[in-house]
């Protein structure tokens, strides 16, 4: 075989890989984003029927908390809440269509919002952190993206 031969197949090979590489990256991501730049702080690959939950300690009552979103159509739903605790600044009245259950631990799991969050952000803790659970991982908030720091959370497709 010939040198151009050699040379020729490297490139198609080469080519089919990084149009692979490309072509596995694309599609939907939670991107975490800075309130007020804009920065991307993070990106996680999403798939419809995908759940993400942010947790923390609940700035007036001290107790755990952890909201629970899913992806639906590309946008992100809050779907249940989770407390340890009652106090100032929790849901205090099941609406309609919600329900309130409790966990082997005693939390209080409150479902059936299924709510459109058309601006989801959350002001990263400087006392305790928030975490971010996302595919079976926890990420924290604070090493992300820094204390005080205001995050946005979008569903975007990405084409890269």
């Amino acid at each position: 075989m010939s040198k151009g031969a050699i040379a020729a197949i490297i490139v198609v090979i080469i080519a089919a890989i990084l149009t692979f590489s490309a072509a596995s990256r694309r599609g939907w991501y939670l991107t975490l984003r800075d309130g007020d730049t804009k920065e991307v702080y993070a990106r996680y690959k999403v798939s419809e029927g995908d759940e993400f939950s942010i947790g923390f300690i609940h700035s007036v009552n001290k107790s755990p908390l952890t909201d629970v979103y899913q992806i639906k159509d590309h946008k992100i739903y809050v779907i249940r809440t989770i407390y340890y605790g009652f106090g100032a600044g929790v849901q205090t009245e099941i609406e309609d269509g919600q329900t309130l259950e409790y966990g082997e631990n005693g939390e209080m799991i409150v479902s059936g919002f299924d709510r459109e969050m058309t601006h989801l952000s959350y002001i990263v803790g400087t006392v305790s952190d928030h975490i971010l659970t996302i595919h079976d991982e926890e990420i924290s908030l604070r090493d992300t993206c820094g204390r005080n720091s205001t995050v946005e959370f979008t569903c975007e497709f990405q084409p890269f």
